[in-house]
């Protein structure tokens, strides 16, 4: 006999960045959640309580919520959604090569959870998909007792359980309002701000915050091109935009642009929709444009900074994840940071706290150390990559006395400037004057380096 939904019970398709974390969230507030992952090693990792991926207090979390019994990890889908009152589906949508979202993954999740599931169940949609997809999956579902919804994520890597046990907010779409109401009810408190809409509205909300962030990141980095090119400081600018609570203070920050999982897929697949209704979104073409370019920009610095060649000159990096707090390698801005390098023949060594494992079948030339003060031993130049806090703590003088060069390029603008001239480096940031460099080295001016335009890299 089928069991009846039951809403205390809420299946989670997919144990990846997203899905692990509102698993053992929801877990974490009383529900029963069961969590259908089809990798062996990670389902195994979650059963036993521990977390196959980096975000801080997550495997603490799971000890408790796979401890007391609140979170199971399950293989298949007919355990996994057996009596589940909700549904959620929180499994990849990688770009294609056209910049389309890959919805494989969603539709085949979608296929076996709906045949599977119990009457009254409602399928919410956590997955990034294109406007209309709820709808079309509606449409197309061989089952009317079903009902589906978008419920869109807003977690943050690095800070995604602070996310979603304080949610900013909950947004839900649906034709339905009853399943609305009943997946909005999942998340928040008294005081979190909740909307309720259609689900294609839903879909687009979630397509034009992430777009619109990537689009203001990427403006303030073509204004900190200008600084450089006028003797303005990116810095002093971003702060006095920032103070206009219009604008606000927060994604702009000058430096390598924007990755990870989100930005770089939703903003081409958000541009490609817009392509398939007969919209060119110039904005977001803009914008991605820009976000290359800014890459380039920082292997410029080195290049210009080392005399114009890198031809078996020795980089090292600091940091590899796409931001701090993780160890996500989905579209760091560091593996194009490093293959240009290679590219241009750098010898380039390269560390980070946590990524080393990701990062290792990426990068196969690259030499990955763990140790920061190994990875600068002898280096002709320094960069920058990941503003991870240890880099910033680290002991400049001690980091300059054990490389074979001096130049620091600070490719998030969050080290110590002062540190690292007094120690004796050179030091190169984004948007802003290069300091420690005499007036009279060749290369320089009274005002710092002039690094020249973006030169064309050789690029396989």
């Amino acid at each position: 006999m089928t069991p009846e939904a039951d809403d205390r019970v809420v299946c989670v398709i997919g144990a990846g960045y997203v899905g692990l974390v509102t698993a053992a969230g929801l877990a974490e507030r009383g529900r029963e959640v069961r969590v259908v992952e089809v990798d062996p090693e990670r389902r195994a990792a979650v059963a036993a309580g521990r977390s196959p991926i980096h975000e801080p207090g997550l495997d603490g979390l799971l000890g408790v919520v796979v401890g007391s019994g609140r979170l199971r990890a399950v293989e298949t889908m007919s355990e996994g959604v057996a009596g589940a009152g909700v549904v959620i589906v929180a499994v990849g949508t990688p770009p294609t090569p056209e910049g389309a979202a890959d919805l494989s993954q969603v539709l085949q999740a979608v296929d076996e959870a709906v045949h599977h599931a119990a009457p009254g169940a409602v399928v919410a949609i956590k997955s990034t998909v294109p406007p209309g997809t709820t709808r079309a999956l509606t449409r197309d579902s061989r089952r009317d007792d079903i009902t589906f919804v978008m419920f869109p994520e807003f977690l943050r890597e690095g800070s995604a359980l602070e996310d979603l046990r304080n949610p900013s907010r909950v947004v839900v779409g649906g034709e339905d309002g009853a399943a609305v109401q009943r997946v909005v009810a999942l998340l928040g408190g008294p005081d979190t701000p909740r909307l309720l809409c259609d689900s294609v509205s839903a879909e687009l909300i979630k397509y034009g915050s992430n777009a619109f962030l990537a689009t203001k990141i990427s403006f303030i980095n073509e204004m900190a091109q200008l600084c450089e090119l006028t003797g303005a400081d990116i810095e002093k600018v971003a702060d006095g935009m920032g103070l206009d609570p219009r604008i606000g203070r927060s994604f702009l920050s000058a430096g390598l642009g924007w990755g990870g999982s989100c930005f770089p897929k939703d903003v081409r697949a958000l541009e490609t929709s817009a392509g398939y209704h007969g919209q060119s979104f110039w904005l977001l073409k803009a914008a991605i444009e820009v976000n290359s370019q800014q890459r380039r920009r920082f292997t410029a610095k080195l290049l210009h900074g080392l005399g114009g060649s890198l031809e078996g000159r020795r980089v090292a990096i600091l940091g590899l994840a796409f931001k701090p707090l993780t160890d996500d390698m989905r579209q760091a801005p560091a593996l194009e940071v490093v293959r240009q390098l290679e590219d241009l023949g750098a010898v380039v060594v390269a560390t980070d706290p946590v990524a080393l494992d990701r990062a290792r079948p990426l990068l196969p030339r690259t030499t990955l150390v763990a140790d920061p003060y190994e990875a600068v031993t002898g280096a002709d130049a320094v960069g920058l990559v990941t503003e991870w806090p240890a880099y910033r703590e680290l002991d400049w003088g001690r980091v300059i006395g054990l490389m074979g060069g001096r130049l620091v390029v600070d490719g998030r603008n969050c080290l110590d400037g002062r540190a690292i001239t007094g120690g004796g480096g050179i030091y190169v940031s984004m948007g802003r004057r290069t300091r420690g460099l005499p007036p009279q080295a060749p290369g320089a001016t009274a005002e710092g380096i002039s690094f020249g335009a973006v030169p064309p890299l050789p690029l396989g």
